[in-house]
């Protein structure tokens, strides 16, 4: 099987495995191991990472489009006391809480940079990680909705829930969306909030390796890998966000917990095996 066929088939699980609550890294280290992939790790992932950013834009267009418009209005909603009485006000509040749940991720980012890229190689914690996010999900089944909306201290909370997210194997859709449903946030909300607050955290990510890559660019041929894998990432994680959203309506999250379990059970039962 040639690279460009691996970067496809690997852009093709980052894109559902970003927003399906599975954890995309995890699944991408996992699958890179079992393929044999020899592109280097967390360049490949900033890459098809970015594929999923188009997606988030493609699938939320007119959110972001509202958020956008809505921008300059947002010094006034503070000063307002930050009520949400109309649909411009969620817009409003949508992007004054995407900046402040980005935080968290974005410190610890570029805090713990090294040992973050270290982590990629170590099976052993992405499969544990994988086995604790399962958990997460299948905790999902016992959560309530009580507000409508969120608030500003529901949303660091759950902008803390991506940050933890930054360890391979636990699923940062996943994580942050179960927060949200914890925190008593009406499903489609909770969802909604968790998909765009994806995006600042996709892009910088991508910033920061992009300004990597200038240092030691990949030669034609590891490029056209990553083009092909931002591409497959691309198309796979538009579907992974539009069943996403299906799945969080009918309250079916906790058998993805059920599943990465499963996962975590055989990697490791391989790995016994191996040694």
């Amino acid at each position: 099987m040639s690279e460009l066929v691996k970067a496809i088939i690997l852009g093709l699980v980052q894109g559902l495995s970003e927003f399906l609550p599975i954890s995309s890294s995890g699944h991408l280290v996992l699958a890179a191991e079992l393929l044999g992939f020899k592109q280097p790790g967390v360049a490949f992932e900033v890459f098809v990472h970015f594929g999923t950013l188009l997606a988030v834009v493609l699938v939320f267009r007119k959110d972001i489009w509202q958020m956008i418009r809505w921008l300059p209005a947002v010094p006034g909603f503070i000063r307002g006391g930050m009520r949400v009485k109309k649909e411009a006000d969620e817009y409003k509040a949508m992007s004054l809480y995407i900046v402040l749940g980005s935080i968290p991720a974005a410190v610890l980012g570029i805090l713990f940079k090294d040992y973050i890229e270290q982590s990629f190689d170590n099976t052993v914690l992405v499969l544990a990680a994988l086995m604790f996010t399962g958990v997460i999900m299948w905790s999902s089944r016992y959560t309530k909705e009580s507000y409508p909306f969120l608030n500003a201290f529901q949303a660091f909370l759950i902008g803390c829930a991506q940050a933890f997210a930054i360890i391979p194997g636990i699923s940062r859709s996943g994580s942050t969306i179960v927060t949200a449903l914890w925190l008593g946030i009406q499903r489609d909300n909770a969802a909604r909030f968790s998909f765009l607050l994806s995006a600042p955290v996709i892009f910088g990510a991508s910033l920061l390796k992009f300004f990597d890559l200038m240092e030691a660019p990949p030669s034609a041929d590891e490029m056209i890998n990553l083009i092909a894998g931002t591409i497959a990432a691309a198309i796979s994680g538009y579907f992974a966000i539009v069943w996403m959203l299906e799945i969080i309506r009918k309250q079916k999250l906790e058998w993805f917990g059920v599943y990465c379990l499963l996962v975590g059970l055989v990697g490791f039962f391989l790995i016994t095996l191996g040694n």
